[in-house]
């Protein structure tokens, strides 16, 4: 039967299916696929210029037909309904649609035509306009809802505001099923952007008739006693305060909103805080409509699961453009983020931490201008640091503060650049000198530190590099780039711009990125660049192991969570000391890498803590971390102590609470016990220690961070079983989590 398609038949073939104001388009793809989906869509605010009656006349000039969608081909009223006092005009009508589809496709489908419900209701009292579609054709097999409103703008009864949502729900289609959700964004996209186009077709039209003006609906005379008590409601909308300048300017109340918060600060929102088209385009950028409403969509998301600040727009939609828009993924790696920014207080590093002198002084870096595109401009000469001076001063923990510092520095620079150019500039321009780098630079502990600082970085700021250039890139480049590159994203890499020797100063070189007039001193331009020399550190302030261990432990004392490595054969153990029986042991945690098994276990003998195995401070970490191991190899389970719990697996990304009503008094442990090969869920880059395998004794390392707390059952409130456990994906930004299946009820402990 494929052979009666000609070859771009057989490829695809498309459904359209249309509604009250905008446009379905399904393609279907082979091969076939049979799996139930479900798309949703939801519109940003999109805002005319013109009051709500002008914009209804323009409407009703689509029915029957409209020239502009040669698809839609007929219209009939199936029912209408108006009230006595002409307010409320209530219209059901059934749309013909000739679909484009092969003519194969058709046949098997057994139509010609697709026939679409919609029901139309108008309240000119209140100035709304509410539409309903859904298909009667293949109601059986795929269903489509959509939901559109026209209402007046909260802060001007001149403009009126249209918004949608739509949802796609496909049972079976003739074995088209996953190729329909495939193709219903690509060709909707361009339908919903012809939406407005229509409208503003029929506004014109009416202008060319000398209509520029509606008069509003008033009651009729007999009504108007009954009436002259009551006051018009406006359609529900968010409360927001907007100055009357603003509004004369033709500000409207997002940019209101988003241009007053402080730049470092999260923005907080509540659910009925919804984008406006217009300033998603000024601030954020020409996104299509499935992108705007994934933006939407996932702020929702947050907004009715996080009780917190939530992040900013231009924060949200990084992590969707650094996983392509999918939902699901992008979601899975804000969460985790916006909980590493919780335990870490990286939101006030800013206004909270200063960088040591030691930095200060030898940190060959700063922000230096902006490049021709208006992004942050940071210039680092990496050749000229002593990364192996800084380490050995300051310890990885204060390089990576720094760098994180630096990172937030140039979000805020971002969002001020944003403002300055009238555009949206979402990421920095970095400059890397490597005059001077050489064999000193490849210290392992120090490339070790970098790895480690580039995971965190791209795990937790991604898609804010919108271009790096790398100049005098020296012969051992190479050797460094090697061991780097893996842990950079490709979409990242694809921005590098490599330049030897003096190739920057020719074609296609510095200029075409730089004004000539910022370009640095050190790199033959005429601008003096504030950027510190960089220089080696003096072996003076170096620090011990030790010392460099207690400074960590100080630089992270603001979160009450505790870090720890689970290596394969070496969990992580915690013990708590029971005097009075009936008390209640509480933990929260996250398991931040790979896959672990919670226990808890109950000894008379008191464990005896392990010896501290101090390394020097040329050496690399020990296998077992920072973990505790508290059960001695030669106990035996039963004999020396009892588990009074069953075991808990806990997967990677997750986040655990839960409690536990001692019976006895005595040792209770709480162990973190490897389960099995770490999966990274964020991304498919390789992580730092599995690179380093080869430095440490084994690369199976999971990580979790923790929080317990001992109470009295007389201070527990809440009725509880044993383990009361509860999961969610990071669930400090979910009201309500699910519980794991090994669980028997959810307990939440505020602390």
């Amino acid at each position: 039967m494929l052979e009666l398609l000609s070859e771009e038949e057989s490829k695809t073939g498309f459904l359209h299916l249309t509604n009250g104001f905008e446009c379905f388009f399904f393609r279907l793809e082979l091969p076939f696929v049979t799996a139930a989906m479900v798309q949703k869509y939801q519109s940003p605010i999109r805002v005319y210029k013109h009051p709500f009656e002008l914009i209804m006349a323009a409407y009703e000039r689509r029915f029957p037909t409209c020239p502009l969608i040669p698809m839609f081909v007929a219209s009939d009223t199936v029912s209408e309904y108006k009230s006595e006092d002409g307010a409320i005009h209530v219209i059901e009508r059934r749309c013909k649609l000739d679909i484009d589809a092969p003519r194969l496709l058709k046949k098997i489908a057994g139509v010609d035509y697709v026939y679409f419900v919609q029901k139309n209701s108008l309240n000119r009292r209140e100035r709304t306009l509410h539409i309903e579609a859904y298909n009667e054709t293949f109601s059986n097999r795929v269903i489509i809802n959509e939901h559109c409103s026209y209402t007046v703008h909260p802060d001007n009864e001149d403009w009126t505001c249209f918004e949608q949502s739509a949802s796609l729900d496909i049972k079976s289609f003739f074995g088209f099923e996953s190729t329909v959700e495939k193709i219903a964004m690509k060709q909707y996209t361009s339908n919903i952007k012809k939406g407005k186009e229509i409208i503003e077709y029929y506004l014109k039209q009416l202008e060319e008739e000398g209509i520029t003006f509606v008069p509003r609906w008033t009651p009729p005379v007999a009504c108007k006693l009954e009436s002259s008590t009551s006051h018009m409601r406006r359609p529900v909308s968010p409360a927001i305060n907007v100055p009357d300048s603003a509004t004369k300017e033709g500000l409207n109340s997002k940019e209101i909103l988003n241009t007053s918060s402080s730049p470092s600060e999260l923005t907080a929102g509540t659910p009925d805080d919804k984008l406006d088209a217009d300033y998603i385009k000024r601030y954020l950028g020409d996104l299509t409509p499935m992108q705007e409403s994934c933006l939407i969509r996932l702020r929702q998301w947050l907004q009715e699961t996080h009780k917190g600040k939530i992040p900013k727009d231009e924060h949200i939609l990084r992590f969707l453009r650094a996983r392509d828009f999918n939902i699901d993924k992008a979601r899975e790696i804000l969460c985790q983020s916006l909980t590493w920014r919780k335990q870490h207080q990286v939101d006030y590093i800013l206004d909270t931490w200063n960088p040591p002198q030691v930095l200060q002084d030898y940190y060959a870096g700063g922000w230096h201008h902006h490049d021709k595109d208006g992004r942050p401009l940071y210039v680092l000469r990496l050749g000229q640091m002593d990364t192996k001076g800084l380490v050995r001063a300051l310890g990885e923990e204060a390089l990576l503060r720094y760098v994180l510092s630096i990172n937030e520095e140039g979000l805020r620079r971002c969002e001020e650049n944003t403002k300055v150019f009238g555009r949206p500039i979402s990421s920095w321009t970095c400059l890397v000198d490597l005059e001077g780098l050489n064999m000193r630079h490849l210290w392992r502990p120090g490339v070790k530190a970098l790895l480690r600082i580039i995971e965190v970085v791209e795990a937790n700021y991604p898609e804010t590099l919108g271009r790096l250039l790398i100049l005098r890139a020296p012969r051992v480049f190479p050797v460094l780039w090697t061991l780097v590159s893996p842990f950079i994203d490709d979409n990242t890499r694809k921005k590098f711009l490599i330049y030897a020797g003096n190739d920057y100063q020719g074609p296609g070189g510095l200029l075409d990125y730089i004004d000539k007039e910022i370009i640095p001193d050190f790199l033959g331009g005429e601008c003096m660049c504030e950027v510190p020399e960089g220089g080696l550190v003096p072996k003076s302030l170096y620090r011990t192991a030790e010392e460099l261990e207690n400074e960590d432990i100080k630089l992270w004392t603001e979160t009450i969570y505790q870090s720890a490595s689970v290596f394969k054969g070496a969990p992580h153990e915690v013990l708590i000391q029971i005097v009075d029986a009936s008390s209640v042991i509480t933990w929260d945690f996250d398991v931040c890498k790979g896959d672990i098994v919670f226990n808890i276990f109950h000894s008379k003998r008191a464990p005896q803590p392990p010896k501290k195995d101090s390394l020097g401070a040329h050496s690399i970490t020990s296998p077992g971390g920072n973990n505790v191991q508290l059960i001695d190899k030669v106990w035996q389970l039963g004999r020396d102590y009892s588990m009074v719990e069953s075991p808990l697996i806990c997967k990677e990304g997750e986040s655990v609470q839960g409690s536990h009503v001692t019976r006895w008094p005595g040792f209770y442990i709480l162990q973190w016990k490897f389960h099995s090969m770490p999966a990274c869920a964020a991304t498919n880059l390789p992580r730092v220690d599995d690179v380093l395998a080869s430095l440490q004794v084994s690369s199976h390392k999971c990580k979790v961070m923790y929080y317990t707390e001992v109470i009295g059952s007389e201070d527990f409130r809440g009725s509880m079983t044993s383990l009361e456990s509860s999961h969610s994906g990071f669930s400090q930004l979910s009201a309500a989590t699910t519980s794991s299946s090994q669980s028997h009820s959810s307990s939440m402990i505020s602390r």
